[in-house]
């Protein structure tokens, strides 16, 4: 375990799996075809799940990814397999918040579409 734990990436992912906002923050996927696979197969394992009231964990290729659905966007936060989910989820709820604030309460796909920027 690192000293300082990291988060992998920031998935916001729509109903369909499709990317609406996305942030890398590790070379674990090299490639945009790596980074849209991983997307797909987290999403694709993930979608039958009901996590709309509090965040879900999952390990997935060795790493660990907590999530939360809010209306039509799926949000996602990766972090290697040996760190705290807890503090992985204490992520995710942070996001969220922030996501929340910025979109002023109406956190859905077209209002993060027209608000990119912010987010």
């Amino acid at each position: 375990m690192e000293f300082c734990p990291s988060v992998k990436n920031i998935l916001l992912l729509d109903l369909e799996g499709k990317r609406i906002a996305v942030k890398y923050y590790s070379n674990d996927w090299p490639t945009n075809n790596a980074k849209e696979a991983f997307e797909k197969a987290v999403f694709n394992k993930t979608q039958k799940t009901n996590a709309r009231t509090k965040a879900e964990i999952a390990m997935f290729e060795n790493k660990i990814v907590v999530y939360k659905f809010v209306q039509d966007i799926h949000f996602y936060v990766t972090r290697g397999e040996d760190e705290n989910e807890i503090i992985l989820a204490t992520v995710l709820q942070g996001f969220f918040d922030a996501v929340g604030i910025l979109l002023r309460g109406n956190v859905d796909k077209n209002e993060a579409l027209e608000n990119l920027d912010l987010i």
